[in-house]
């Protein structure tokens, strides 16, 4: 199980790679991510950063 640290102004997340269903721009930039089977996170990095996280990992 391959897990990704992802930031946000309210706290961090360690979701499952696997997990995310898709990235969305959000604003100032910050993305949400679509988690499957639960409510989208909010996190800061625009969409190119976070793919970059989620591949490299």
């Amino acid at each position: 199980m391959k897990f990704v640290h992802l930031e946000s102004r309210g706290g961090n997340y360690m979701v499952v790679a696997q997990n995310i269903a898709w990235l969305r721009s959000g604003e100032n930039g910050q993305t949400n991510v679509g988690m499957v089977g639960g409510s989208p996170l909010l996190v800061t990095g625009t969409i190119e950063e976070i793919a970059q996280k989620i591949s490299a990992q």
